[in-house]
């Protein structure tokens, strides 16, 4: 078995859908729950690949960022480093490819979530 993403097949992935994206991962997880409540957006096939993972990489990235900060106040200061890597992954959405989050995106699937 191989390591690429299984990737739905999809017509297009239009430009609107690749901003979405983009925006799931920089502002996580406001714009996932505003994703999935817009339904003209949560039934596009790439932006229904990324938002649930999205949703629960920005709820984990919270409770990290939670615990971190109560328990080690002096290393609380770079956890803003932790957006970078969902700029890395919003900007590879953004290209129109499917991103593929470690352990998440497997969760999500599992699931049937997505």
């Amino acid at each position: 078995m191989s390591d690429q993403p299984v990737i739905p097949s999809t017509p297009e992935v239009s430009s609107d859908d690749r901003l979405w994206a983009l925006l799931n991962f920089v502002l996580t997880p406001l714009f996932p729950i505003i994703t999935l409540l817009m339904e003209d957006k949560k039934n596009r096939p790439f932006l229904k690949y990324h938002t649930i993972p999205t949703l629960i990489l920005g709820l984990a990235e919270m409770i990290v960022c939670g615990i971190i900060s109560a328990l080690l106040p002096l290393i609380s200061c770079f956890t803003p480093l932790i957006v970078i890597l969902n700029i890395i992954w919003g900007l590879k959405a953004y290209k129109g490819e499917y991103v593929e989050i470690p352990f998440i995106t497997n969760f999500a699937k599992q699931q049937n979530w997505m």
